[in-house]
């Protein structure tokens, strides 16, 4: 478990919770201006240093990868534009340049390095430790790689989402929509933060079936040994819409799965082609972004809905504080309640879905919200 404090993120909550509902949710490029980052304020009457270096590195998955690295891009560059400032950008291609390219970003004289990825979590706190006096950002990571429930470097600030929460409430939606009463999931590789959608999915379908009286299973994800079905054990191939993934995609979908929610940027795609294969009514679900907006490969009509981080607004307040003098190193958590996390709407499948569905998953979210109905995570609490 790891043990911070959360951080209201105002400006995300100015959204309200409709936001973070089926048909509602807004694209990922419309970012909301956040007014406050943690305990500080980003006052946009404040004039940022005219030298202010923003810079930001990818992992493997890159700029395009219609997930999170696209929208920590997005993110960056929109604060950048309003700073009045130039962002520096480094895409990596293997694992090997993550180190280096944090590197190269300090030795270009960067005042605010972010790093998209738990991938990068090691190569961030060596860089920040060596480099006290550049401010640092990870998303999704806790920089907490010897596990003691703190940050490992007091210069950086993790952006953090519980996505159990919003995978709750598409868990639900996968379970109403489900024809064949079966509905599956799979991640790319084993980490918390892919296995926290997989088993926020899972029990969102157990408490669609309390209420119910239903007996929708799940396939790929277990929540009673919390493990599941991975593509690999290796980031590069479990994060790769390559034939590792449309194979594990394949082995979901002949369960019976009308339904299924890929968790690995680009696998997705794998999920997308393999339901394509199979000539059947399946529903996709996205994660990160909503992923019928961003998705560049014609995958469109398969999208029941996504499980969005709103990581554009987290980075781009981080820039915006960073570049007023009022960065904070205290970690953002997004939830529903904060509106960091949320669903996407059901656009080509509004039709399809029972009218009262989007009532009931409000209702759902309001549940979450004020604790009525649990949610577990390593994030919550």
């Amino acid at each position: 478990m790891i043990t911070i404090r959360k951080a209201m993120y105002t400006g995300l909550a100015l959204v309200a919770s409709g936001a973070v509902l089926a048909g509602c949710a807004a694209a990922p490029t419309e970012t909301p201006a956040p007014t406050t980052s943690g305990d500080a304020t980003t006052d946009p009457t404040v004039e940022p240093a005219a030298d202010f270096l923003p810079c930001i590195v990818s992992d493997a998955g890159g700029w395009d990868d219609a997930s999170f690295n696209y929208l920590a891009k997005i993110g960056i560059d929109r604060a950048a534009e309003e700073l009045g400032v130039e962002a520096k950008a480094v895409e990596s291609e293997a694992e090997d340049d993550y180190a280096p390219n944090i590197n190269t970003l300090v030795d270009q004289g960067c005042d605010l390095i972010i790093t998209v990825g738990f991938a990068l979590s090691a190569g961030t706190v060596e860089a920040a430790l060596a480099n006290p006096d550049i401010m640092f950002a990870i998303v999704d990571d806790a920089a907490d790689n010897d596990f003691d429930g703190a940050t490992d470097a007091p210069n950086i600030r993790p952006l953090l989402f519980d996505t159990a929460q919003a995978a709750f409430l598409a868990g639900y939606a996968a379970a109403d929509t489900s024809k064949t009463g079966i509905v599956g999931t799979f991640g790319g590789v084993n980490f918390p933060t892919v296995s926290i959608f997989m088993d926020g999915f899972a029990q969102g379908v157990a408490y669609y079936n309390e209420v119910k009286g239903a007996d929708v299973k799940v396939v790929g994800w277990d929540h009673a040994t919390m493990d599941g079905t991975f593509v690999s054990t290796e980031p590069g191939i479990g994060f790769s819409a390559g034939p590792e993934a449309l194979a594990t995609a394949q082995g979901i979908l002949n369960q019976g799965v009308d339904v299924i929610l890929p968790v690995g940027g680009p696998i997705y795609q794998s999920a997308g082609i393999a339901i394509q294969d199979s000539g059947k009514d399946i529903a996709l679900i996205g994660v990160d972004s909503d992923t019928y907006l961003t998705d560049q490969t014609g995958l469109q009509p398969f999208f029941l809905t996504s499980v969005r981080k709103l990581i554009d607004a987290a980075v781009y307040d981080t820039v915006m504080a960073a570049g007023t003098g009022s960065f904070t190193t205290e970690p953002f958590i997004g939830t529903l309640e904060n509106a960091g996390v949320g669903i996407a709407e059901f656009h080509d499948w509004a039709s399809k879905v029972r009218p009262e569905l989007s009532a009931e998953l409000e209702s759902v979210a309001e549940g979450i919200i004020s604790g009525q109905i649990e949610v577990t995570s390593y994030l919550a609490g």
